[in-house]
């Protein structure tokens, strides 16, 4: 009498297990057939139907892997957009060869995402590390504050469960503040006093622009011959005429004149071959 080696029970019809679906979620269809034809077709209608297809069958996906970074100030819409181009992208540069579509598509299209974010969600333009210390920052604040009643962690803490040094992690913080900005019409108080943030900002000193500009002519000056430097001294400091800057010196007042001329254009090239072309 046989015994079923499932069941244990002599005479219980033996029964196979069915094979495990190497698929992961169901929105991964067969679509082996439809890539390898792809990879056969050269460029025409067919190419294109078939291509359309294929991402059709895999937007499923694409949509699930948006759904991933909801809630993280842009619409879930707009996300699926992205996860869209992303797909697309990976239908064009797949080689079935290679392995399976969803391994390939997965990460392509969560890159694509991410990058949405880093290039056109930041209110302030930061630098690509200072991004990544906000990413690290920002998972290790959730990771230890994921118990209820968890104090706010201090930047030693941060620091010591990210490996990253004090400074590197005030850096990352600040940054957590720079992916969304205030509108300069926003309320500063909650009563509806009517005091807005623009209320609080200055006005421009024209004095800064002077300031700049006499920085900017100070090596030219100081390349300038020294009978030269005295005449724009005297011209423009002690604003004597060109007739008297002649007497002084005992020139005539047309030399005195293209002195001036050459000595202004000199000091101008060589502040604007600092600062670039004129606007």
């Amino acid at each position: 009498m046989l015994t079923n080696m499932s069941t244990g029970h002599p005479g219980a019809p033996e029964t196979t297990s069915a094979p495990r679906s190497r698929r992961t979620h169901d929105d991964s269809p067969d679509t082996a057939c439809l890539f390898t034809r792809l990879s056969q077709l050269g460029e025409g209608p067919e190419r294109h139907a078939v291509r359309d297809e294929l991402v059709e069958a895999w937007l499923p996906m694409a949509h699930r892997i948006a759904g991933r970074f909801r809630d993280r100030g842009e619409s879930i819409e707009d996300l699926r957009q992205v996860a869209a181009l992303g797909l697309v992208k990976a239908v064009d540069r797949f080689d079935p060869a290679v392995g399976s579509f969803e391994s390939y598509a997965v990460p392509t299209i969560t890159g694509e995402v991410k990058r949405h974010f880093r290039d056109r969600m930041w209110a302030v333009r930061v630098p690509r590390r200072v991004q990544d210390l906000r990413n690290q920052v920002r998972l290790a604040r959730r990771e230890l504050m994921q118990h209820p009643g968890s104090p706010e962690p201090t930047p030693a803490a941060l620091a010591s469960h990210t490996g990253l040094t004090e400074k590197e992690v005030k850096a990352g913080m600040e940054a957590l503040e720079s992916f969304s900005a205030l509108s300069l019409d926003a309320e500063l108080t909650a009563d509806g006093g009517g005091a807005s943030l623009a209320d609080t900002l200055s006005v421009a000193d024209p004095s800064y622009d002077k300031v700049v500009d006499r920085e900017a002519v100070k090596r030219g000056l100081r390349r300038l011959p020294e009978r030269e430097r005295a005449i724009l001294y005297m011209r423009f400091f002690q604003d004597m005429t060109q007739s008297s800057i002649a007497d002084r010196l005992g020139l005539s007042q047309m030399h005195v004149s293209r002195l001036i001329s050459t000595s202004c254009a000199s000091v101008r090239n060589d502040a604007l071959a600092d600062s670039g072309p004129p606007t």
